[in-house]
C-alpha cells in the first residue's frame, strides 16, 4: 500500500515505488541513475525519494517565481527537439542519426522519464565518466572527442528547452560543468606517392562480401575519389553522380540534401584527373544497370550515407602491409 503522509516508499513486488501525489506528482518507480528497473535497496529508495520531493518542489518554484511555462521530460522532449532539427533542415540524415544516438545514450542513463530541471553538473559528469567507459565497437572506448559530441547535443537540448521555457532562462547542467573531454588533434600523417599507389591496387583487388557487416563493393573508385581530389571524409560520402563531369573533367562539392560543407571554401569544383575519370566511368556506366543519378558511393544496405569505411579500409590496407587499425 502507499506510504502515508511520514512514507511516500511502498513496494510492488520486491521493488521500491514513490507516491508522490500529494506534490503534484505521482506514483513513480525509484529508478536510480543507470538502471533500468527500480531499487531493491530500501536506503537508496529513501535517497531517492528525498530528490524527486525537492525535484518536485522545484518544479512548483520555477513556475511560480521563473515563468517555466511546463516542465519536460528527457525522452519526450528529445524526440520533439529530433524533430523541430529535422524540420529545420540544417542537419544532414547522418548528423540526426548520431544526435540520436546521443541523445538516446543520455535517456539511458538518466532515465526516460526524468525531468530536464532534475538534471545537475553533478549528473552530467557522472554521465560524462558512464559515456568514457563504453566500447566504440573497434576493440577500445568512446574517444574524449565523442564524448564531448555526446554533452554538446545534451547542452544543444538545453538551449531549446530554456528558449520554449521548460526550464529556466540560462539553466543548462552541462554548460555550467568544469572541465569537460576535448579531442586531441593529431599532425596529419600524409602517404607518399608510392604508398597512395599500393593501397589503390590493393582496393582494386579487394573481394567485399556481402555476407560481411564491412560489404562495401566500391572501395576501389572511393579511395581513388579521395586520393585524387583531397576531398573530405563528408564531402565525398556527400558526392552525388551528377557532380562528375566527365564533359568538363571536374568533381564538384556543393551542399545537398544529404550533408552540408564544413566551410564556405569547401563548395568548390576540381580537376577530374585521367586517373580518377577512367576508374569512374568504369565504376558508373561499367556495369549492366548505368548510374545516373543519386548518392555516387551510397549505402550498399540503406541507399543513403555511409557511416562508416574504417572496416574495410583496415582490411585494405593490411593486406597492403600496414598493420591492424593503422
Amino acid at each position: 500500500m502507499p506510504g502515508n503522509g511520514r512514507s511516500r516508499i511502498y513496494k510492488r513486488g520486491n521493488r521500491f515505488w514513490g507516491d508522490f501525489r500529494a506534490l503534484g506528482g505521482k506514483r513513480e518507480p525509484l529508478v536510480p541513475p543507470g538502471e533500468p528497473v527500480a531499487t531493491t535497496d530500501p536506503l537508496i529508495a529513501e535517497s531517492l525519494v528525498a530528490d524527486r520531493i525537492r525535484e518536485l518542489q522545484e518544479q512548483k518554484r520555477n513556475k511560480v517565481f521563473l515563468g517555466v511555462e511546463e516542465t519536460a521530460r528527457l525522452q519526450e522532449y528529445a524526440s520533439r527537439h529530433l524533430v523541430l532539427k529535422n524540420r529545420s533542415r540544417r542537419v544532414t540524415d547522418s548528423q540526426l542519426a548520431q544526435l540520436e544516438t546521443q541523445l538516446g545514450r543520455a535517456c539511458e542513463f538518466f532515465g526516460e522519464g526524468r525531468e530536464l530541471s532534475a538534471i545537475t553538473v553533478d549528473d552530467v559528469q557522472a554521465w560524462t565518466a558512464w559515456l568514457q567507459g563504453l566500447p566504440n565497437g573497434r576493440n577500445g572506448m568512446l574517444s574524449p572527442g565523442t564524448v564531448r559530441h555526446h554533452l554538446n547535443a545534451l547542452s544543444n537540448l538545453y538551449t531549446r528547452a530554456a528558449s520554449e521555457r521548460r526550464v529556466p532562462s540560462g539553466f543548462n547542467p552541462v554548460h555550467d560543468m568544469m572541465d569537460k573531454p576535448t579531442g586531441q588533434p593529431k599532425e596529419a600523417e600524409w602517404l607518399e606517392v608510392h604508398e597512395a599507389a599500393l593501397l589503390l591496387e590493393s582496393a582494386r583487388c579487394y573481394r567485399a562480401f556481402k555476407d560481411r557487416d564491412d560489404y562495401l563493393p566500391f572501395m576501389y573508385p572511393l579511395l581513388a575519389t579521395f586520393l585524387l581530389t583531397g576531398g573530405r571524409y563528408s564531402g565525398v560520402m556527400g558526392l552525388e553522380v551528377s557532380d562528375i563531369s566527365f564533359d568538363r573533367r571536374t568533381v564538384t562539392f556543393r551542399p545537398n540534401e544529404h550533408r552540408r560543407l564544413k566551410t564556405k571554401s569547401a563548395q568548390r569544383v576540381v580537376p577530374l584527373w585521367p586517373q580518377l575519370e577512367e576508374i569512374l566511368r568504369e565504376y558508373i556506366f561499367g556495369s549492366d544497370e548505368p548510374r545516373s543519378e543519386g548518392l555516387l558511393f551510397p549505402s550498399p544496405r540503406t541507399g543513403g550515407l555511409i557511416r562508416d569505411v574504417r572496416k574495410a579500409l583496415d582490411a585494405i590496407a593490411e593486406r597492403a602491409g600496414w598493420k591492424p587499425g593503422e
